[in-house]
């Protein structure tokens, strides 16, 4: 870019970003001067957060993908033992809890939507070993 077309960026007075957007807006907002670079900009950070939807949707309908191909594989003919595939299912949650934690309980437990306390005796009753 020319140093003649260069956009005029000047950072946004801190006491008016706070009163007029919410905490969770982006971490940096600039004041762009020049119209055609503002609208660029803002065509950009459209595109970008479309993206990063669309990126999402993909992450959930792999998920989905993987579980209804799991449960297309199981022989229901032959009868299944739906405790004991409760038990297995509960086991996976529960070891990707405590992996995505590090090991920590009771952030397991937040991410599982249980108590603490619940967590810890399914780690013991179940015979969890992480």
């Amino acid at each position: 870019m020319s140093l003649e077309r260069a956009a005029a960026v000047e950072p946004v007075n801190p006491a008016r970003l706070r009163k007029s957007s919410p905490s969770s807006s982006t971490p940096v907002q600039l004041r762009i001067a020049d119209h055609p670079v503002r609208d660029r900009v803002q065509r950009l950070v459209t595109l970008a957060l479309s993206l990063l939807n669309e990126a999402q949707n993909l992450a959930r309908d792999k998920a989905f993908t993987e579980a209804s191909a799991q449960l297309k594989s199981f022989n229901v003919a032959e009868g299944i033992d739906f405790y004991k595939e409760v038990e297995r299912f509960e086991i996976e949650l529960i070891r990707l809890a405590l992996d995505r934690t590090h090991g920590c309980q009771a952030k397991a437990a937040k991410l599982l939507r249980i108590k603490a306390t619940t967590l810890n005796s399914k780690i013991k009753l179940l015979g969890i070993e992480y």
